[in-house]
């Protein structure tokens, strides 16, 4: 059966939420190779404005110019979700680097920011079949999405995932560090006045804590394939 032919059968577009470390990349990805979807982890297009207004000495406390630069970005994504680019630079690994992870929660804070890269969001996911996979995908991107999901998992088992995944992920960093460091982007992206972290109301809230990866990607694919029945 074609590709084309076999994902017109399933949710056009499918929203996955929750925290920092809670499975929704890996999930997207293997949604990717099960199924053929293209997929956004949406919070690298705001993490390559942040590297762009801090290459510009840009303070997200000017509002005004961080969305204008925002605009001004040509932000390019691979469908597959791997790489990032600013134009003809690919800037995967500098986008996870330790300036932008500390200073990605008060750039994408901004309302201006985030009503410029909602309109980048959604025109990746108007090409169809796509999985978009952030912290308000459900709740403003694409409210109106088929499917939804919403991971959640404790900061200690977030915190171990991150400092194990680190090497592909980022900066190295202990588990003390990594939890640190998500306790306070939970503490931000929960307390923030627009789009505050929150599962949607018609969401499917899964619990990933004790959830081994391969389990959860299954309830996943199982979750999307009856959703096709």
């Amino acid at each position: 059966m074609p590709l084309s032919t076999a994902l017109d059968r399933l949710p056009s577009l499918i929203a996955i939420d929750g925290p920092a470390a809670s499975g929704k990349t890996s999930v997207g990805r293997a949604l990717v190779q099960h199924f053929g979807y293209r997929f956004l982890d949406t919070g690298v297009t705001y993490r390559a404005v942040t590297l762009a207004a801090l290459r510009a000495g840009i303070s997200p406390a000017d509002e005004a110019a961080c969305a204008a630069l925002a605009g001004r970005l040509d932000i390019r994504l691979e469908p597959d979700g791997t790489r990032t680019s600013l134009g003809e630079e690919d800037v995967t690994e500098l986008i996870r680097g330790p300036e932008v992870e500390s200073n990605v929660s008060s750039y994408s804070a901004l309302p201006a920011v985030r009503e410029v890269m909602v309109r980048l969001q959604r025109r990746f996911a108007a090409e169809g079949h796509a999985v978009l996979a952030g912290r308000d995908i459900g709740t403003v991107v694409l409210p109106d999405a088929p499917l939804k999901f919403y991971l959640q998992a404790s900061e200690a088992a977030r915190a171990e995932r991150r400092s194990a995944q680190a090497t592909s992920w980022g900066p190295a960093q202990a588990t003390a560090e990594a939890r640190r460091d998500i306790t306070l982007r939970d503490r931000k992206d929960s307390s923030r006045a627009v789009s505050p972290l929150q599962a949607a109301p018609d969401a499917i809230v899964i619990d990933t804590t004790d959830l081994a990866l391969e389990d959860l990607i299954a309830r996943v694919i199982e979750a999307v394939e009856c959703a096709a029945a």
